[in-house]
Formats: C-alpha cells, structure tokens, sequence
C-alpha cells in the first residue's frame, strides 16, 4: 500500500538523521554541537596541529555566533576565551561566563554611582539595577548549570527553560535602564553606556540558544533516541508534551487530588504549614513573619493559610523560597493591600505590594491590592517573577500597572484584574485562562489600556495570551467608557505580543482595538514589530473590521494560533497539571475549560 511504503520511507529517514546526530555527537564529545559544527570541515589533516585547532575553533565560533544580532561582539569575545575548544557546549558555557563578567561589571559600576548619587530618585534606582543585575547573574548561573545536564532525554524542556531564563536576563537588564525614568542626573546615561555590551552578549545568549531548538525540532529531537530508532513518524511525540524529568515536581497530597482540596476550610487547617491571622489566632499576624519559616530552597510545597482580613504590609516571596503556597479564604476576604506609588517618589519597580521571586509560587484565593488611586500614576499591587508559578482564584485590584507579569512563566486561572492604563504589563510567559479584566475609571484626561506587553528582543518567548473569560467596565467606568476610551494593548517595547483567544470583548473597546506607544517626542514606535491578534473571540468589542492596519497586528489561522494555547506556548505543562487545578492545555472545547 501507497500509506505502507510512506510510513517506511518516513521511519529510514529519521533513523538516518538520529544515526546521523549520533556519529557527529560521538566525534565532537558532546550532541549539541551538531548544531554549530555543520559547516567546520572534519576532513581536513593539516600538519600543524596548533594551526588546525585555531582554526577549527574560529569557524566553531563563527558558526556559534552566526544567528546572533551581535556578531563582532560574540566573535571576538569568543576568540579571546576559547582557547582551541570546538565543543558547542563548552563555547556557550563560555559565552554565559563572559555575560556574567560583563553584568557584573555593570553592578561594580552601579554601586559606585550610588555612593556619589544625590538625586533621590536616581539613588533608588541604582539600588533597583543591583538587585535587577543580581537576579540577571543568578539567571546565567542556573542556564550553565542546566546546560551541564544536556542530554538527549530531555532536550526540548532543557532548551525551553534555558530560553525562558536567558529571556529573563534580558528583561532584567532593561527594567533596570528603566528605573531611571523621570530622573534628571546622568546616572541613567552612565548606566545604558556600561550595560551595553552585556546586553548585547545576554541577546546573543538567547539567539544561540533559539537557533539550536530550532535545529534540534526541525530534527524532532526531543525524547530519547534509543526509544525512537524503531517507531514510526506518526507515533513520534508531540513537541512540548514530554515530562521534565529534571524539575523536582511537589507531591501535592497523597490522593492527588491537588490544590483544590485546599479550598476546603477543614482541609487548610490540618494542610497548612503556618497559619496567618490578624486577630492572633494563627501562628503569625503577619505575612512577611510567616514567610520568615520558609525552608531555604524548599522543595515541598509550604502552605500559609492566610486566615480572612485586610493585611496592609508590603510581602516579598524571594528568590530562595520556593514552592511557597499562599492560600487565602477568598480573594475578596483575604486581601493583602499597600499604596507605595510613582507620585510619591518610589520607581514603579518598587511599587508592588507583593513581590514573588521563589519558583512554584501557588497563590489560590488571595486578593492583592494597590490602594494608591489613578492620581497616583504607577501603582502595581502584584509583581511575579517566579518561573513557573500559578494564581488561581484570586484579584489583582489597582488602577495603572496593576499586574506586573515582569517575567519567567506564570499561569493564571480564574481570576480577576482591575485596573486603567497597562494594568497587566510585563515581559513574561503569562497565559491567563478563564480571567476577568475589570477597566476602572481613571482620571477625566486618560484612556484605558488593558495589556502593555514588554517583548523587547525578538528571539524571547515572552508575550501575554489571554484566553476566555472577559474583557468589561466596572460599573462606575461603564457611564464614561465613550469618553474615557479604552484599548486592548499598545506595545510598551520592540517586539511586543499578545493574543486574544476565544474570549469575550465588551462594547467598551474601541473599533481600533490598539494604540501606538509614543516616545518621549509623540512619535508612535514598535507598531512595525509589535505582534497582535485575536482569534475566535466574541461580544461588541470583537468585531475586526476596523482595527488598526498595523503590520504588527496579524490575522492568524487557526492553526497558527494553537501555538499560542498553554501546552505548545509554555512548551510543556506538568507543572500546571500536577496541582489539578482546573486547566485547559488547547482550546475552549478542551475538558476543564468553562466560563
């Protein structure tokens, strides 16, 4: 049969390949360097040895920082620290090392300037670059360390969070230029200039890492080989889908039966590692002292029931505690609220009533709040920067920059959003399932936007997805929504992204569905590069006929736009999956997925 004789062709052909990728792993010591070794000849036999070796490793490097946007950088930083390596992976691991050089020149730099700083403003976001450049370093750390653990088992997840944390980085680096907003020293100018080359390097990063996923899927190399040499195209998993074998993933409870049965009251009593309570009836009154018993580096969920009331304090998960649990008794009766703001003199950075750092970070029936008020201009009541964290059941209330999806990957489910202007902005792998987003009224001379996504390097895969749930007016914006217009995004930076799926839009949206950002001068910018669209949505506010012509604003297939549903967006889902929260990995007809 014709389908026989192609199932065969197909099968000898991915032998082939694998069997191909293996004898070029067994030449150059290492599998990955199948990738950049393609074009350095293994033939050739030249007497001098020396010769041939630098040789070799000038056109591995080449190759290595082919796809890079920083070419003369990546070359000739390379060169200088290669030696006579050839080994793709020991040349990346070089590369990061230099990265983290060149960071760490720029925090050397920014400790410096902060000692002879006078302006307030300019001081405290000194202060903000360190711990940004801090967490970029940390960032390069844990990629070198992953990439260590290279193998064909598990490529696909390892080049997914190396993208992701490299992705990070770069986002860190920037955020730290933009603390210096509205400040009138040249501390901003002095730090751009010595963080420009470390930038460029953290780009380069993330472009080689791109560049070999690429090569490695369009190789279907994502299982292990010897379990795939005798199956057939058709039984070849599906990019994404596999386990990660190398995240430790928290045993929840014993009957599996997750997060949810931490919604029950009886059941959060006898759960909880601490309890919270104002009125003295727990083991803390505070957040920030419950948080203090955390285990360093945890690696089992720690549960702080977070009994109801008003707790006005401002809370930071950091980097060291991970698999913190916050568990409250409903997002409008656990509330968690603070007002530090821009007005008041803090950088929006350090607005945040809440901060998570700690990777696996579960937030379920919480309300974080910002009560500064639309006077006050940024005022973020959430900032996460925590891969691979989930909030579900819970309210972000604020009024610009609410949500601060600043970075990594984080899964919102069920929950609801307020705000006015960017009040989800970001630069993370944010999807958000089944949420609503509630526009406020603001002041009597601003519109409303609802997402500023902060994308600002091409190769990142970064962007928000806002799948289900709605899009609608508060009810004192709703009399005021044809005045005070509201938008669906604008594109904070570059390479901007966000899609739409599937959800509802209401009449308060504006035919154009998008507006420019407008530099310091009023010149819309990044309406060329930006990537915006929606597929499948449905309400007053959805109709496409008259959005903006941008080029930046495309019309998706539907088959392009299951790139964008959880499963293939965060390439991989076990750790969603394994609290049995309620979760769709495709799209709205999936089993779990309800509005």
């Amino acid at each position: 049969m014709p389908g026989g004789d192609d199932a065969q062709r197909k099968k000898r052909l991915i032998i082939i390949g694998v069997s191909t990728f293996l004898l070029v792993a067994m030449v150059i010591g290492v599998a990955v360097s199948v990738t950049f070794t393609k074009n350095v000849s293994i033939d050739e036999d030249p007497k001098d040895n020396n010769k041939s070796h630098l040789s070799s490793t000038v056109k591995a490097v080449k190759t290595l920082c082919h796809p890079t946007d920083y070419k003369k950088e990546c070359e000739e930083s390379l060169t200088k620290e290669a030696g006579n390596t050839t080994d793709a992976r020991k040349l990346i691991e070089i590369a990061f090392q230099i990265t983290i050089k060149r960071i760490g020149e720029g925090l050397e730099k920014a400790n410096i300037l902060h000692e002879v700083e006078k302006e307030p403003r300019a001081k405290e976001a000194l202060v903000t670059c360190k711990q940004l450049m801090d967490l970029s370093i940390e960032e390069f750390k844990r990629s070198i360390e992953r990439l260590g653990k290279f193998d064909l088992n598990n490529l696909d997840n390892i080049l997914t969070s190396l993208k992701v944390w490299l992705s990070g980085a770069v986002t860190y680096q920037e955020t730290c230029l933009d603390a210096f907003e509205n400040t009138t020293s040249d501390a901003g100018n002095k730090m751009k200039e010595v963080l420009q080359t470390a930038m460029h390097m953290s780009s380069n990063g993330l472009a080689i890492i791109n560049e070999l996923s690429k090569t490695l899927t369009s190789f279907h190399i994502t299982k292990p080989v010897a379990r795939r040499l005798l199956q057939d195209a058709d039984d070849l998993p599906i990019l994404g889908h596999e386990t990660d074998n190398d995240d430790e993933f928290p045993e929840w409870v014993k009957d599996h039966v997750g997060v949810r049965r931490l919604l029950k009251m009886n059941t959060r009593k006898f759960m909880a590692n601490v309890i919270v309570a104002k009125d003295g009836s727990g083991n803390f009154t505070t957040i920030t002292d419950a948080l203090k018993n955390v285990p360093r580096k945890n690696q089992k969920p720690f549960i702080i029931w977070i009994k109801q009331g008003v707790y006005n304090e401002h809370v930071e998960v950091s980097r060291n505690m991970t698999h913190v649990v916050f568990v409250g008794d409903g997002s409008k009766t656990t509330r968690i609220t603070g007002s530090k703001n821009f007005i008041d003199g803090v950088n929006t950075y350090n607005t945040a009533t809440v901060a998570v750092q700690g990777d696996y970070f579960v937030a379920i029936g919480v309300g974080f709040e910002n009560s500064a008020g639309a006077i006050k201009h940024q005022a973020v009541a959430l900032r996460v920067q925590a891969d691979k964290s989930i909030f579900y059941k819970c309210r972000m209330d604020g009024f610009q920059d609410t949500l601060y999806v600043h970075a990594l990957r984080q899964f919102y489910r069920d929950c609801i959003i307020s705000g006015t202007i960017d009040f989800v902005f970001g630069d993370a792998v944010a999807v958000f399932q089944n949420c609503t987003f509630v526009v406020r009224k603001p002041m009597q001379n601003q519109q409303c936007i609802v997402t500023a996504q902060g994308r600002k390097e091409r190769y990142q895969p970064s962007g928000i997805v806002i799948q289900g749930g709605a899009i609608v007016s508060d009810p004192n914006y709703y009399p005021v929504r044809f005045d005070n217009k509201a938008y669906l995004a604008r594109p904070w930076k570059n390479f901007s992204r966000t899609i739409f799926l599937d959800t509802y839009i209401g009449d308060l949206i504006q035919p154009e569905g998008y507006m420019p950002w407008q530099t310091d001068k009023g010149i819309p910018t990044n309406t060329e590069t930006c990537f915006y669209a929606e597929v499948n949505n449905r309400g007053p506010g959805s109709d496409l006929a008259k959005r903006v012509k941008w080029q930046g604003v495309k019309n998706l297939t539907p088959q392009i736009a299951t790139d964008f549903y959880p499963s293939k967006f965060f390439h991989g889902d076990d750790w969603i999956r394994v609290t049995n929260i309620p979760y769709s990995s495709g799209g709205k007809n999936s089993s779990s997925f309800k509005h």
